[in-house]
Formats: structure tokens, sequence, C-alpha cells
């Protein structure tokens, strides 16, 4: 039970746990460190003595006093440290809110300021983007670094050796732990939700291994999109972001069949669609969409709004899904969105128009290698006749595919 108790709220505040840390002292590596031993001893201590009323502010205050002890004992960690502080008042003179005491309110709906800046310290673009990705999933969504390793498909070794460069990087470019100011913003926050976005993608789409799906990381980002939504309220792409990730997330369960192989959106069931999930994405829809001009993730989750409210494909709005993806590709210009556009022509126009947009689309070195791509020709190339054609294409897809289930699936088509 204490076990659970502590898992629970490890993995509901660690975030807000470690950001509370860092604003205090400057520094994650310690601030995880201090976190980490506050989870020991409350394993030692809670089932002897009880869960505590408000585990949160347990944990925090027992790691706030490992980090003093810590600072006691190595003066030198403690006059570094002093410095990192120094840099982060220059560059945010408001006092620090004081989480000492007993009322730091975990768990409560008015979130401190501290998790919106640990979002932006983690995706600063002083950062490689890869090394953004790996650190927040490893301080906001509580991976482990195996874990953060094996959703990229990197070594262990790797991945560790990629926090400890963000970490590093942090700590000598003296990356100031603040929310950028409202002349900032517009420039910064892109960054924070193309990160909470491709951890969804990995979740959404694997890049390899046995399953076509991660859910964990999924419904990671999910939360993480809640997160910032509640400390973003105004900011209508995080509205955009959540919405998105709602709507897609929502086909899940029918996205694969008995033995986890693909189910394309047309032969899905969609009695098995997530109803309050789309539900909520599209309020959200209307909020990202109302007050000005459209960001990209609002367009897309109007895209993914308009799937899920059809009731198979053939009732799908096609003609405005292809009108959002002209949206689009003003906002977000990229090979993979004029796919995704040419498809959606194949829908409305058939497939002699979409595969003409699909062959002007052949010279882009990011396509050449993208399973999507190719895939898309061969079911192209398949519903004009032209078989011979498109068993090349599936077996060109089968060379580059990385999960065994679109493996398994493009050999079906094959046999076919």
């Amino acid at each position: 039970m204490a076990a659970e108790a502590v898992e629970a709220v490890f993995r509901e505040e660690r975030g807000l746990l470690l950001a509370s840390l860092v604003r205090r002292f400057g520094d994650l590596d310690l601030a995880e460190e201090v976190t980490s031993e506050a989870i020991e001893a409350a394993l030692r201590h809670w089932p002897a003595e009880g869960v505590p009323a408000r585990p949160g502010a347990w944990l925090l205050t027992t790691a706030r006093r490992r980090a003093v002890d810590r600072l006691r004992r190595d003066q030198a960690y403690a006059a570094r440290l002093a410095v990192l502080a120094a840099d982060a008042e220059r560059a945010e003179p408001a006092p620090a809110p004081d989480v000492s005491g007993s009322d730091f309110g975990f768990g409560s709906d008015e979130l401190p300021d501290e998790r919106l800046q640990l979002f932006f310290t983690c995706a600063h673009p002083a950062l490689a983007a890869e090394d953004r990705t790996a650190l927040t999933l490893r301080c906001l969504a509580g991976l482990t670094t195996p874990e953060v390793a094996r959703a990229f498909l990197v070594p262990t070794a790797t991945m560790a050796q990629r926090i400890v460069r963000a970490k590093k990087k942090i700590r000598e470019a003296r990356i100031p732990f603040r929310v950028p100011g409202p002349d900032e913003l517009p420039e910064r926050l892109p960054g924070v939700l193309q990160v909470v976005y491709s951890v969804f993608t990995e979740g959404y789409a694997a890049s390899s291994g046995p399953r076509l799906q991660r859910l964990d990381l999924a419904e990671e980002a999910i939360r993480l999109a809640r997160i910032l939504r509640r400390l973003l309220p105004a900011e209508r792409e995080s509205a955009g972001l959540l919405a998105l990730l709602l709507l897609v997330h929502a086909r899940r369960d029918a996205r694969t069949g008995p033995e986890g192989e693909p189910v394309l959106l047309e032969d899905q069931d969609r009695g098995r669609w997530d109803r309050p999930m789309i539900e909520e994405g599209r309020a959200l829809v209307v909020r990202a969409l109302t007050g000005g001009p459209a960001g990209p993730y609002g367009v897309q989750a109007a895209i993914a709004a308009l799937h899920d409210e059809a009731t198979d494909v053939a009732a799908t709005d096609w003609p405005q899904i292809v009108a959002l993806y002209d949206v689009l590709l003003t906002l977000t210009p990229s090979p993979v969105v004029a796919l995704n556009r040419a498809v959606a022509v194949a829908m409305r126009d058939g497939p002699g128009a979409g595969l003409a947009l699909l062959d002007a689309l052949a010279g882009e070195p990011r396509l050449r290698a993208y399973p999507p791509y190719v895939v898309a020709r061969g079911d192209l190339l398949g519903r004009l006749g032209r078989d011979g054609e498109a068993a090349a294409a599936y077996r060109e897809a089968l060379e580059l595919t990385g999960t065994e289930p679109e493996r398994a699936a493009l050999r079906r088509k094959l046999r076919e």
C-alpha cells in the first residue's frame, strides 16, 4: 500500500517536486538526487508510520532537507550553486515563492510557475533538439534513462550521455530557470510544444519493435500537454496540441487487431473509439481556432476532429480536410504535410489525382526513406490496378519499416 502510494505521488508530482527544488537550488542533478533520496525515505517510513495526509509536501520537505545537508557538506558545490542562483535572480528579480511550509499545494488546482519554468528550461533552444526531448522525458515525464533510451531506440549509455550533455549545457551556459517574458514566449513556446508532440508521435507510431503503439509514451505526452494547458490557459496552441493528442489517441483501441496488426482508418470499428475523449478534444478545437489566426496544432486538431466526427470514411468531409491541409502547408510547409494532403486529395478526387501529387514529391530527400510515403504510393497504385508497381512499392516499404506489426501487414499485402 505504501509502495503504491509512493509510486502514485511520484508519477503525478515528480515534475512539480523537481521544479520546486531546481527553482530553489538551481541545479537539476542535485534536485534529481535528493528527490530519489526522498522517495527512498518514504519507502522506509510510510509502511511503519502510515502515508501522510499530504504526501507530496512530505516528499518536498524531505528532499529540501537532504539538499541543504548536501550543500553544508560540500562548500565548493554550494559556491557554484550560489553563482547560478545569482544569475537567476538577475534574470528574474521577482522573489521565489516560499514552498518550505506544510501548506505547499501538491495536487492542488493552483500549480506554481516552477513546473512551467522547468518546461522551458528543458526545451531551451540552446539545447540540441534530441537532447530537449530526452531531458523532458527524464525530468517531466518521469521516465528512467533506460526507458527514454528504449523510446528513441538507442543504447542506455548513449541516452545517458545525451541527458548529461543537456544538463551540462544548462549549467555551463547558465541557462536561467524561468518562464520567458511576453516578448520571448512566441519564439520559445513552439519548441516546448514540439517536444511534447515528439513524445506523443513515438507513442502513437513506434519507430521499431514488437508493437505498433507505445501507449505509455502517448499517455505521458497527453499528461504533459494537460499540464501545459493548465499553466498556459491563454495560449491557443497549447489547447490545439492537447486537442490533437486527444482526438488521435481516442482511436487507440481500434488501431490494432487481435494480433497487434495495424488496422487502417477505413477498416476501424468506430464504436471502439473513445467518445468522451473525442468530445473533450472537439471542445478544445473550438478554443484553439477562436480569437485570431489558427496555429499549426489547432489546424491539425481540426483535421483530426473531422475524421472523428464522420460515421465512416465515405462520409468524411474530404474537401474540408484538403482545405485545412492547404492552410497547414502555409503555416508549416513540409514534405510530410504535402504527403498527407496528397492522400486526402486521393480520397476527394480519386487515386489518380493523389498519385500525381505523390509522384511530384518523389524528389524530396526526407520522403525517399519515409515508409508512409512508400506505402501510400503502393496503396494508390493498387487502387489503380497497377499491381506490379504496387508490389514493388510494398517490397521497398518492407525494407524501411521498423515495427514487426507493420512488416507483417506489408507481407500480407504482398501475398494478396
